[in-house]
């Protein structure tokens, strides 16, 4: 399976975005899916996953602002982020949970990772 992350752009503080992340091969219904993020100088970090029933995960940082979410007849999964801060200002990235013995928050338990778009959020 293949997964490509799009929809970032430029935003000002205060605004919103929807990311889309799109899978090729099998369905986003036969496995997890996690959002991370990637800011200059800095590591990967966990931003939200969905699992196989739609259970949701967050990270501290953007509950309240951000929701993951699926379509399973798009074959696609989303994150829609309201309330951007400028510190939201990264790359972001979709991947496919290949292992099951961490945490969701651990990038080390995604592979597949998709090209990632990138997402500014002008103060």
């Amino acid at each position: 399976v293949q997964l490509q992350a799009c929809g970032g752009g430029l935003v000002q503080a205060g605004g919103s975005l929807r990311l889309s992340c799109e899978a090729s091969g099998r369905t986003f219904s036969d496995y997890g899916t996690g959002w991370f993020r990637q800011a200059p100088g800095k590591e990967r970090e966990f931003v939200a996953a969905i699992n196989w029933s739609t259970s949701t995960y967050y990270a501290d940082s953007v509950k309240g602002r951000f929701t993951i979410s699926r379509d399973n007849a798009k074959n696609t999964v989303y994150l829609q982020m309201n309330s951007l801060k400028f510190e939201d200002s990264a790359v972001y990235y979709c991947g496919k949970r290949t292992k099951y013995n961490g945490s969701w928050s651990q990038s080390s338990q995604f592979g597949a990772w998709g090209q990632g778009t990138q997402v500014t959020v002008s103060s």
